[in-house]
């Protein structure tokens, strides 16, 4: 190759690097909303974090449900956030709902004050309370929206808001079911960053439980508010924990809980639980909200969990074994159509939360004592992963701006 072709084939090589590098918009103005519960809002705050990595000079706006957990989350993790006084439909008690309505039409006039002053060129929706009333303002005003919905199963909002959204980013197949096909992109749902930067050890996250590295061990959650249901059947189960060290079990209660359980485990034990330990049961821990998921997931041999679509991304992420007990108390019952989506590929078992009480734990014992079963379940769930979705949705939201 002589010099001359060899300096074309260079200034060729720049020319392409340049043009395959994206050009985003200079300091977009976006809104994200949704929230009340950690399902909603740490997808929302990972899609916030991918953007700001496209756009470091971003003006990310949340929007939320005063009240509602976002409102502390958020500011946490470094973002402005305004809060809609908005509520749910009570489904069963349909007299209840004037308040609601009221409540709504002040959600909207808020909603259009913020667009007025923030002046979004894009609106992101993550489900949740505050998503409806912002999008659809947002929609009004002639702002492209995105909506991400969550489950194998949509929700109303969702549906609602999709008749006028640009584009829907989803985490399973076969949502044309309910969306239109040509605004459907398969991203998969964004997890916390940390869980995937993730280089925790089993023996670093057993010092930190003040567990043992070597034993078996079984996580607990019931989702960031906690789940009556998998407590009531802990608490049940406190004899069998105590007639199997061989097995630890770290317990997320949710905060409304905690201290229904560590009545029962004081009734139990004839011990004063202090902090999250107990003298008389070892392979127990036992907190309200696990802040250092890294390290429960680190040290977990097997989950136990409602079957919130934010904590099932996690788990396909992670290889995770997990037996799913859905919450009955969700719209459409979506809990269980997102589990199903799992058992029926062989990626999850399943126990339905009217059986927990007496199958759940005798389950869990035996299925963290079968490595074949545990290598299986982690095998299968895996395969489902979705890797970088709040980069892709990300910039799905940035191609918006610039269309």
């Amino acid at each position: 190759m002589t010099k001359w072709s060899e300096h074309e084939q260079v200034k060729n090589n720049k020319t392409m690097d340049t043009q395959q590098q994206p050009s985003y918009p200079s300091a977009p103005r976006i809104i994200v909303s949704g929230g009340g519960t950690g399902g909603h809002i740490f997808p929302a705050i990972s899609i916030a974090n991918a953007l700001k990595a496209l756009c470091p000079d971003a003006d990310i706006l949340f929007v939320g449900a005063e009240g509602r957990m976002e409102m502390q989350r958020v500011p946490d993790a470094g973002y402005r956030i305004i809060g809609l006084p908005v509520a749910g439909f009570d489904r069963k008690h349909l007299w209840k709902n004037v308040s609601v309505l009221i409540k709504l039409l002040r959600s909207q006039r808020l909603a259009r004050r913020i667009v007025k002053e923030f002046r979004p060129q894009v609106a992101v929706g993550v489900g949740g309370y505050a998503s409806g009333p912002m999008l659809k303002v947002c929609a009004m005003a002639g702002i492209p929206t995105l909506i991400q919905e969550q489950n194998s199963y949509a929700g109303v909002t969702n549906k609602l808001l999709a008749k006028q959204a640009a584009k829907i980013c989803v985490a399973y197949d076969g949502m044309e079911r309910f969306f239109p096909a040509e605004k459907l992109i398969l991203t998969g749902n964004p997890v916390r960053q940390a869980l995937v930067d993730s280089r925790i050890t089993r023996e670093q996250a057993a010092e930190h439980f003040g567990l043992n590295p070597q034993k078996k061990t079984i996580l607990i959650l019931g989702g960031s508010l906690g789940a009556r249901t998998l407590n009531r059947t802990m608490e049940a189960a406190l004899r069998d924990i105590k007639g199997h060290p061989e097995v630890q079990f770290i317990w997320q209660t949710g905060r409304i809980y905690i201290n229904e359980v560590k009545d029962a485990i004081t009734i139990f034990t004839g011990d004063t639980m202090r902090n999250v330990r107990v003298p008389s049961l070892p392979n127990l821990y036992v907190n309200d909200f696990i802040s250092e998921m890294p390290m429960a997931y680190g040290l977990a041999d097997l989950v136990v969990s409602r079957a919130g679509a934010g904590s099932i991304s996690e788990f396909c992420l992670l290889g995770k074994p997990v037996i799913l007990v859905p919450s009955p108390n969700v719209a459409e019952d979506h809990q269980t159509k997102n589990a199903l989506a799992l058992v029926n590929k062989d990626a999850a078992l399943y126990v339905k939360d009217a059986d927990a009480a007496t199958q759940l734990v005798d389950l869990a014992l035996r299925t963290v004592a079968d490595d074949d079963r545990l290598h299986s379940l982690s095998e299968h769930i895996a395969r489902l992963a979705l890797p970088d979705s709040a980069d892709r949705i990300a910039k799905e939201v940035l191609k918006l701006i610039q269309q």
